[in-house]
């Protein structure tokens, strides 16, 4: 089964050097998405500090993952969630429902140490589209 990488043109200043990763890669109908953050189009963390701000910025980098391999939101079958502080889990929630009100993904939400310190989400999706004949 061929592997193709998935890089949106929002997201064309991924991998960074030292992060050496596709920001997502689809084979056989799955659509895999990489941990996404708060990353702008210049490759910024946005939101500094606001958690809902964070999660829409990296939701908004999981759907242009998404869109770039034929997938939309209603195609998503598992996201994890990593959250630097759990406290955070009711804001990010209510953020989440907006982007998945109706019948949502299966889901694992955990605390984690994130990659860099200004970083408060990172969010991974698997999705499933059929595969081209």
């Amino acid at each position: 089964m061929p592997r193709t990488t998935l890089r949106p043109k929002s997201l064309d200043f991924q991998p960074r050097p030292t992060y050496p990763y596709s920001p997502g890669a689809q084979g056989g109908g799955m659509i895999f998405t990489a941990g996404q953050v708060a990353w702008d189009e210049t490759g910024e963390v946005t939101g500094v500090g606001d958690v809902a701000a964070q999660t829409r910025q990296t939701l908004n980098n999981v759907v242009a993952v998404l869109h770039e391999g034929g997938a939309s939101v209603d195609d998503v079958i598992k996201c994890n969630v990593y959250l630097a502080d759990i406290r955070d889990f009711a804001v990010m929630n209510a953020e989440f429902a907006k982007v998945f009100p109706m019948d949502p993904p299966a889901r694992t939400t955990v605390e984690a140490r994130l990659a860099e310190p200004t970083m408060l989400v990172e969010i991974e999706a698997v999705a499933w589209v059929e595969p081209e004949s």
